[in-house]
């Protein structure tokens, strides 16, 4: 049970790499759902575990990363521990001398964010540390790892603000800068990157969050630039399709926007273009669609087929909504996340 007087509020929400489990962090422990159908999957409570900031997962596998946080944490917010849900037990730490941003997580590697640091660890098995990255300072723990077997992209904040730099876990040599690219993505600071599947795009956004970026990770070259909006805003959220024909973010606009990747004549652009006017913003291309969320809360999205795309607030509810080729979005389902399990534990 959890302690009696605090309520779930929900300090942390995140994919498995399949976008078919997401994990939520409370003040109360963590709890682990599938996304179809909607239940509970597992869950540690305050008395076991203490708040949580943030619970990633590793596929639908048993291990899962915890770091302590928030009001009344039991374990240090310096500290990665490893939850096998198996042994229902924490079986690996990792400490720091302080606070850690982000975990991300592949089958052999664990990744690590600080505030000016990152480390790279061998996982699970003999974990010990392989490599250590300086940033640029990162408040938001800004990484991304690729998730397939046969490419392994890490990308994060370089030392210039604006810049993302590229790391080719499979190559990579500290004493070799070759495998190294820094792509110069943005005049501000970064506030938001994806990574497909295979590792062969990320997506990015500035502070700013009117405009969005694809590009190329073997070339370094710009793919595609989406407007989100003319009015600054923080984006949440963002991620490929599993076959990166699609691209989501979510916005503190309370909107979700989906932008077309192959079939680009979908996106929008502007009617002033059609008149032949020019400039910055009529030679804009803007989503293909998008939808909004009620209670315009904070909220992760993703697609769990190529047209369906979920999307989990930190009010504790869940959507799923379709969309056609002609752009209509509709909403298929709608639950209360945090209120599923709580009679069976």
């Amino acid at each position: 049970m959890a302690s009696e007087g605090i309520r779930d509020k929900v300090a942390h929400l995140s994919f498995n790499q399949q976008h078919d489990c997401f994990a939520c962090s409370l003040d109360t422990g963590f709890r682990v759902y599938n996304i179809s159908p909607l239940t509970e999957k597992t869950r540690l409570e305050f008395d076991q575990v203490g708040s949580v900031s943030q619970t990633q997962l590793l596929y639908r596998c048993n291990l899962l990363a915890v770091v302590g946080g928030g009001l009344f944490p039991q374990y240090s917010p310096n500290d990665v521990l490893i939850w096998d849900d198996l042994k229902r037990q924490f079986v690996l730490r990792y400490s720091f001398k302080s606070s850690v941003l982000a975990v991300r997580m592949r089958r052999n590697r664990i990744i690590v964010v600080l505030s000016k640091m990152l480390y790279v660890f061998s996982f699970p098995n003999t974990s010990k540390l392989l490599y250590s990255f300086a940033t640029a300072e990162n408040p938001n723990g800004l990484c991304e790892i690729s998730s397939s077997t046969n490419h392994a992209v890490l990308v994060f904040p370089g030392k210039i603000t604006g810049r993302l730099q590229l790391i080719d876990l499979m190559q990579h040599r500290d004493d070799d800068k070759s495998h190294q690219p820094v792509i110069n993505a943005h005049e501000n600071a970064l506030a938001c990157i994806a990574l497909n599947h295979q590792g062969s795009r990320v997506a990015t956004a500035s502070v700013k969050g009117t405009l969005i970026r694809i590009f190329d990770t073997s070339s370094q070259q710009k793919l595609f630039e989406f407007r989100r909006g003319l009015d600054p805003a923080t984006l949440y959220c963002m991620n490929f399709s599993l076959n990166s024909e699609y691209l989501c973010a979510s916005s503190d606009k309370g909107t979700v926007h989906i932008f077309a990747l192959n079939l680009t004549s979908l996106n929008r652009r502007s009617a002033l273009s059609k008149i032949g006017l020019y400039g910055q913003y009529v030679d804009s291309v803007w989503d293909f669609t998008n939808f909004t969320i009620p209670l315009e809360c904070a909220c992760i999205c993703a697609f769990t087929s190529d047209h369906t795309v979920v999307v989990i607030c930190i009010n504790g509810t869940f959507h799923k909504y379709k969309f056609s080729l002609d752009g209509v979005c509709t909403r298929t389902e709608y639950g209360m996340y945090l209120c599923i399990g709580d009679n069976e534990f």
